[in-house]
């Protein structure tokens, strides 16, 4: 697949991986990470999976309302939500899962569907990790 590449981020992490520290390239991201309490850590600082289910959010949004737009249908006021999970894939690895929780208040019941499944059509983060993990679609009231 050829891509015409508009825009590029780079960020940068140091220390301990998930017991570290993470910036963008522009310094408007510079976190501490650590690893949950779940897996052992502190808890203390923001994870990758915090930062993966902000991203996949707000890019998910973005798609709904260009599918929105294509169909037509009133995406104003929409929200997205993201989980992502994290545990062993069965071979000695680890592997994540997502489920996203998509509002649309201002969609009719009819529509809702199309529109989300559309986003999942055009949002680059669906498309980087289709068939490689589990997203699970949720239409929320």
């Amino acid at each position: 697949m050829s891509l015409d590449i508009v825009y590029t981020a780079v960020a940068h992490a140091s220390g301990g991986g998930r017991d570290g520290h993470v910036r963008s390239e522009d310094d408007r991201l510079d976190l501490d990470t650590r690893p949950p309490k779940e897996m052992g850590g502190s808890g203390e600082g923001t994870n990758p999976e915090q930062l993966f289910a902000a991203g996949y959010a707000a890019c998910f949004l973005g798609a709904l309302h260009a599918a929105g737009k294509e169909l037509s249908v009133d995406t104003t006021d929409a929200e997205v939500s993201a989980e992502v999970g994290i545990g062993g894939n069965g071979n000695g690895g680890f592997g994540l899962a997502v489920e996203l929780d998509v509002y649309t208040p201002n969609v009719e019941q009819a529509k809702r569907q199309r529109a989300v499944e559309r986003a999942h059509e055009i949002c680059p983060y669906s498309n980087a990790t289709r068939g490689n993990i589990t997203v699970t679609l949720s239409l929320v009231d």
